[in-house]
C-alpha cells in the first residue's frame, strides 16, 4: 500500500481534465450513456479514487456492468481505451494526441462493401492504396458521415475531374460539407441536385470566359454561393467574369475574391460595380489625403477604400466635406479612422452631408454656445459650456419658449446667488408656470431692483473658427446619440 494519498476533501476539490478533442469529435455522437461511463472512468483514474471497481461505477451512474462493459467496447472501437481485459474489468485510457495521429484498426468486416464500391467508381483509373482506405476509414469515424455519402462524393468528384482524382482531393471536399453539416446520404443527394440545378448557369459563365471544361466539384459550390448565399445575378456574374477575358487568365479562385469584396461593399448592380471601378482612382486619393491629414499612413489602401472612403461617399458625403471633417477630427484629437467614421455617423444623422450645411450648423452651435457662455460669464460661473448648459438652454428656449430678453433679466436676477444656475433655472421655471412672456410681466412679478442689463448680439456670418470652436462644435456632436 503506498504510504502518500488523497484525502477525501482533496479529491472532491480538485479537477477533471476533459480533452477539447473529445467534446468536438466523440461526445456529440456517443449514446449519452457512453459519455457519462468515459467521463467518469476518466475522473477515476485521474483522482485516485479510494472504490476504483466495476461494482462502483455501476451503482453510481445507475447502470449495469454489462452496460459498462458496452460502453468500454464502444470507446475501445473509436480507439479512446485499451480493453485489456473483461473479468475483471481493466481499462487504460488513451491520451487523444495519441489517438488522432495513431492508425486505427477497424474490423474486417465493417467496411467489406465500401472497399469494393470505392473500387468500382475508380474502375480501372487506378487502384485504391490501403493508405487510402485507412484514410477514408478516419474520416467516416471522425466526421460520423455515411458510407454511401461518401461514395457518392467520390463518385461526383471521379466524373468532374474525369481522371485519376486522388484522395486529398475527395478528402477535402468531403471534409468541407462535413463541417457544413453536410453527412448523410440524403444531405449529399440534395446538395448535388443544386449543382446540377445550377448547371446551365456554370457552363454559361465557363463559356463567357472561353473554358471548355467541364466545372469542378468545388467550382460548382463556389457558383452556388455567389447566387444563392450572395445574391448575386446571373447577368452581373457573367459582367464580372468578362474581366478576365483577354491578357487575364479566368479562375473561379480570383473571380471569387473579386465578387466577395464587391458583397462586401453591398455592390450589387452592373452599374454600381462599373462606376467604383471607375472612381476606384480617386477613391484612393481621396483615401492618401485623408489619411495624411488624420496623420495617418496606410500601404495598403484597398481596405481604407473599401471599409471607410466607399462607404461615406455612398452615404452622400462629398470629397471636401470629407476633408474638412479630418482636419477637425486632427484638431480635436480624432486622430483614427475609426474615430472619424463614428464623427461623420453623427454629421450623417443630422443630414450634415455638404460643406454649406457643415458650416450653416456649426453657425448656429456656436452662436448657441456664446449665448450660454454670456449667462455663465454674467454669473461670474469661470469655466466653458457643458452638456448640461446646452440641455437646460434647449428647454428653456424650445419646451418653455422664453425670450433672450426674458433669459437675460433671469440672469441678472440670479447673480450673486448661492447655485445660481439652479436658481436661474427655478425663476424662469416659475414664470413658465404663471404664463408670463414679456419683460414687464416678469417684471412686475418681482419685487428685485430693475436691473441694468445690455444683450450683446453677435453676427456669425462669414465668421472664422478656432481651434476653440471647432472643440465646442465636435463636443456637442459627440453628445448626440446614433
Amino acid at each position: 500500500m503506498s504510504f502518500c494519498k488523497f484525502s477525501t476533501e482533496y479529491i472532491a476539490s480538485s479537477k477533471t481534465e476533459l480533452d477539447n478533442i473529445f467534446i468536438n469529435d466523440y461526445l456529440p455522437f456517443a449514446q449519452p450513456k457512453y459519455v457519462s461511463v468515459y467521463i467518469y472512468g476518466l475522473y477515476l483514474c485521474s483522482s485516485n479514487a479510494f472504490d476504483n471497481s466495476l461494482l462502483n461505477i455501476s451503482r453510481t451512474l445507475n447502470m449495469s456492468e454489462e452496460e459498462i462493459i458496452s460502453a468500454y467496447e464502444y470507446w475501445e472501437e473509436q480507439g479512446l481505451v485499451q480493453l485489456l481485459r473483461v473479468n475483471p474489468l481493466e481499462v487504460t485510457y488513451i491520451p487523444l494526441k495519441n489517438v488522432i495521429s495513431a492508425n486505427k484498426l477497424y474490423k474486417p468486416d465493417k467496411y467489406e462493401t465500401f472497399n469494393q464500391q470505392a473500387q468500382d467508381i475508380f474502375k480501372s483509373k487506378r487502384s485504391i492504396s490501403k493508405h487510402e482506405y485507412q484514410e477514408y476509414y478516419d474520416f467516416l469515424e471522425r466526421y460520423h458521415v455515411e458510407q454511401e455519402a461518401l461514395l457518392m462524393i467520390m463518385k461526383y468528384c471521379v466524373e468532374t475531374k474525369q481522371s485519376a482524382v486522388g484522395y486529398n482531393y475527395i478528402l477535402t471536399v468531403a471534409k468541407n460539407w462535413a463541417n457544413e453539416g453536410i453527412t448523410s446520404t440524403l444531405q449529399v443527394e440534395e446538395r448535388l441536385t443544386r449543382f446540377e440545378e445550377k448547371s446551365p448557369e456554370l457552363t454559361e459563365i465557363f463559356n463567357a470566359c472561353g473554358i471548355k471544361r467541364s466545372p469542378y466539384i468545388e467550382e460548382r459550390a463556389t457558383v452556388n454561393k455567389w447566387l444563392n448565399d450572395y445574391g448575386f445575378s446571373l447577368d452581373v456574374i457573367l459582367h464580372i467574369s468578362k474581366k478576365f477575358k483577354g491578357k487575364n487568365r479566368f479562375s473561379i479562385e480570383r473571380a471569387d475574391e473579386l465578387i466577395k469584396k464587391y458583397y462586401e461593399m453591398k455592390l450589387f448592380s452592373s452599374q454600381e460595380i462599373d462606376d467604383f471601378e471607375r472612381d476606384k482612382k480617386e477613391l484612393y486619393s481621396l483615401s492618401k489625403e485623408i489619411n495624411k491629414e488624420l496623420g495617418l499612413y496606410y500601404e495598403n489602401l484597398e481596405t481604407v477604400v473599401e471599409n471607410y472612403i466607399l462607404k461615406w461617399i455612398n452615404l452622400g458625403f462629398d470629397k471636401n466635406l470629407l476633408l474638412e471633417i479630418s482636419r477637425y477630427c486632427f484638431k480635436t484629437s480624432i486622430r483614427t479612422l475609426d474615430g472619424m467614421d463614428r464623427a461623420i455617423s453623427k454629421f450623417y444623422k443630422l443630414g450634415l452631408l455638404s460643406i454649406d450645411a457643415f458650416n450653416e450648423y456649426m453657425g448656429e452651435i456656436l452662436a448657441i454656445d456664446d449665448k450660454i457662455q454670456s449667462i455663465l460669464d454674467t454669473l461670474d460661473i469661470k469655466r466653458v459650456v457643458t452638456y448640461v448648459d446646452r440641455e437646460n438652454y434647449k428647454i428653456w428656449k424650445n419646451d418653455w419658449k422664453i425670450s433672450d430678453e426674458l433669459i437675460t433679466y433671469a440672469t441678472t436676477l440670479s447673480k450673486g446667488k448661492e447655485s445660481p444656475i439652479k436658481y436661474l433655472s427655478r425663476i424662469l421655471a416659475d414664470w413658465n408656470e404663471k404664463g408670463i412672456k414679456t419683460l414687464q410681466e416678469a417684471k412686475n412679478t418681482s419685487n428685485i431692483e430693475k436691473p441694468n442689463n445690455t444683450t450683446v448680439k453677435k453676427n456669425f456670418e462669414g465668421r472664422s473658427y478656432t481651434d476653440k470652436d471647432i472643440k465646442t462644435l465636435f463636443q456637442s456632436i459627440s453628445e448626440i446619440d446614433i
